[in-house]
Formats: C-alpha cells, sequence, structure tokens
C-alpha cells in the first residue's frame, strides 16, 4: 500500500469506520540518516489512533535504531516490521518478502526491533505466507517471530512470487494461527463485510486486515462494520457521495502540501483518482481523463460532467 496510505488516506478511511491502521512502510536507513522526506511517511494526527509505523530494513541494528527514532518523534501505538513487500526495488535491498528465504536474517531484524524497542510498544510483523509455491514455510516464519518477541502477525495468504494474482490462501494463513499463541491478522481477498465475517468463522484468525479494496473503495470499513453487526448490507455508495469524497480528498492533500503546490499533488494522485473511479458511469472515459488533470478545477469540471448530461467524451 506504498503511495496509497498516506496521512490524508487514512484519516478518511478512520473516519468510514477502520480501527487499526499502519503507515506506508518507511525505509529504515531512511530514517536513520534523518531523510525528510522518509520521515513525512511517518506521520499520523492523533485522531488516527490505533496506528503503527511500517519499517523495512535487513539490519536488526539499525532496524531498531531506526524503530527508537520514531518512538522519539511521534511515539505511535506500535512499531511493524514488513516481511512482505514483493516490489522488486525492496527485494532487492534484502528488504520485505526477501526475508522469508533467510530465517536467521529475518530472526535478526525482529529480534533486533523488539529489543531495542524493549516495552516502550508493542512490535508486530507483516509476512507472506513464503517466497513462491515450492517454499510456503508460513507456519515456521510464524513461530520464529514469535520467538523474536513480535506480539501479533498479519499475515498474506499470497507467496511473492504470485504478487497479487491468483487467490489467497486461507488455509495457510488458518495454519499459521492455530500454530502460534499471539494474535495473527488475515489478509488476502476482502471485500465486503461477508467476507470479513466468514474468514472471522472458517479460520482461527483474531482479525482481518483489508488492504487493496479500500483504495477504490475506502467505505468497505463501514459496510463491513453494518454487516457484521447487524447481517445486513448497507445500500450502494451513490455517485454523488463518491464524487464529494474524491474532491475533498484532493483539497485535503492540496492543504496538507508545505508549499501548497496543486499540480504536483493532483499528478502524483493521477493512479488514486482513477482507482476511484471504478463503477463509475462512463469509467472508461473517466480513466483517460483523469491520468491528465493537474488542478482541483479539472477534477471538478469532471465530477460536474459525470453527474450531469453532458457527455465525458466532450470533455
Amino acid at each position: 500500500m506504498a503511495g496509497v496510505t498516506d496521512v490524508i488516506f487514512r484519516q478518511i478511511c478512520k473516519e468510514l469506520g477502520a480501527d487499526v491502521m499502519v503507515t506506508e512502510f518507511v525505509s529504515a536507513e531512511g530514517i536513520m540518516q534523518a531523510d525528510e522526506r522518509t520521515r513525512k511517511y511517518t506521520e499520523f494526527s492523533d485522531e488516527q489512533r490505533p496506528v503503527g509505523v511500517q519499517l523495512f530494513g535487513a539490519d536488526g541494528g539499525r532496524m531498531g535504531e531506526a524503530a527508537k527514532k520514531i518512538i522519539d518523534w511521534k511515539r505511535p501505538d506500535f512499531i511493524d516490521i514488513n516481511f512482505g513487500c514483493p516490489v522488486n526495488k525492496v527485494v532487492a535491498r534484502n528488504g520485505g518478502s526477501s526475508l522469508l528465504k533467510d530465517c536467521p536474517i529475518l530472526a535478526a531484524v525482529a529480534s533486533g526491533v523488539a529489543k531495542a524497542v524493549g516495552e516502550q510498544v508493542p512490535v508486530t510483523a507483516k509476512m507472506r505466507i513464503g517466497w513462491d509455491e515450492n517454499s510456503v514455510n508460513a507456519v515456521e516464519v510464524a513461530k520464529i517471530l514469535e520467538d523474536c518477541g513480535m506480539q501479533a502477525i498479519a499475515v498474506h495468504g499470497r507467496t511473492r512470487s504470485q504478487g497479487y494474482g491468483g487467490e489467497a490462501d486461507w488455509n495457510v494463513i488458518d495454519a499459521v494461527a492455530r500454530a502460534v499463541k499471539i494474535p495473527v491478522i488475515g489478509n488476502g481477498d476482502i471485500t465486503c463485510g461477508a467476507d470479513v465475517l466468514r474468514r472471522r468463522e472458517e479460520s482461527a484468525v483474531s482479525g482481518v486486515m483489508i488492504g487493496r479494496a479500500a483504495m477504490q473503495n475506502p467505505w468497505v470499513f463501514r459496510e463491513a462494520k453494518h454487516f457484521i453487526q447487524t447481517g445486513e448490507l448497507l445500500a450502494d455508495v451513490s455517485v454523488e457521495e463518491r464524487w464529494e469524497l474524491v474532491l475533498r480528498h484532493c483539497k485535503l492533500a492540496v492543504d496538507s502540501r508545505r508549499n501548497g503546490d496543486e499540480r504536483q499533488t493532483l499528478t502524483a494522485m493521477r493512479s488514486r483518482l482513477m482507482a476511484y473511479c471504478k463503477g463509475f458511469p462512463g469509467a472508461k472515459e473517466l480513466r483517460q481523463m483523469l491520468c491528465q488533470v493537474s488542478s482541483i478545477a479539472q477534477v471538478e469540471d469532471l465530477a460536474a460532467r459525470s453527474l450531469g448530461t453532458v457527455e465525458l467524451a466532450e470533455w
């Protein structure tokens, strides 16, 4: 979720019912170098609590020092270690899911952070079920993480080689939850409240994590809570409410920029805006136009045309 779960998007998700959130993952080395760009990824507001800051890296000592710096800066509710990212540039630096192939280094990273942090805040971990289909070692890794002091583990039910393709293997997630005494949070292919309830009932997980589904539908948290509590489905979110949120997100993002650079902000948000418009009337044309926007006025114009009678193709 790098590039997605920034401070603004987390604010929106919290308002819509998310319980616990994690920041975009951040390089431990970047923190140690006091890089301002890296540090901004750790920002959050008190209204977003409980929230964890997620770190990646391959040096337990440096990771521990970075965690202590973050705690001094913001005191998050927990520190989370990323052992799941499949992206090449992270894996190439021996971070993320690459450590699933090297359990001794994985253990050194986990224990290094846990020892450095001590009892200041809990330390948790996020992992995948293995490197590829021939090395699904999630149960082994989970036991190592538990022994190294992790106080909860989130498991994404895909291997690194799967990326985000195929289906998440909840049988492996269930096996992990039954193999350790600490809480296990299941992740993968959760798109609605019915999915949350089914996975809670059919596995031993202590909780469920929603990731990519929130990119286009942050209302999923509200819908899931309502379904769990009542067994009823909420009415579909109207196109009007969806556009209202899109515009609010744009304005909040621009306002949060220190230099208020609207063009730069909107350019960076294009992929986010295209994700939001999935399912909109004329979504194909909308995506083509949203990938060119550079101002809030242009987004407002698209919203007005989408909700009105003017054909989008005339924009």
